[in-house]
């Protein structure tokens, strides 16, 4: 009797593997992302102060929120350089 439970708990799981594979389940690993905020672009004519407003949803393998938040201090401060009354060394 253990022997046809056991053979039938196997054909149900690879009958449900076979459906995952063939797409006959609606699973989806890598569903459309969700949103919380607008999107984080910036406009054409941005200032420095424009990159401390911009901020990015968190996600499971996003970018690591230190890293990106070096890089646009980084830039911010690039950006407010060359703004700045007097800069006219543009290639550096």
């Amino acid at each position: 009797m253990i022997w046809v439970v056991l053979t039938v708990v196997a054909v149900l799981v690879v009958g449900g593997f076979a459906a995952l594979a063939t797409g006959r389940f609606g699973y989806d690993p890598m569903a459309e992302p969700t949103t919380s905020q607008g999107a984080p672009y910036l406009s054409e004519e941005f200032g420095s102060a424009d990159i401390s407003a911009v901020r990015f949803d968190t996600a499971l393998r996003g970018y690591r929120m230190d890293q990106v938040d070096a890089v646009l201090e980084r830039l911010q401060a690039r950006i407010a350089e060359l703004e700045s009354p007097g800069s006219h060394d543009l290639h550096r």
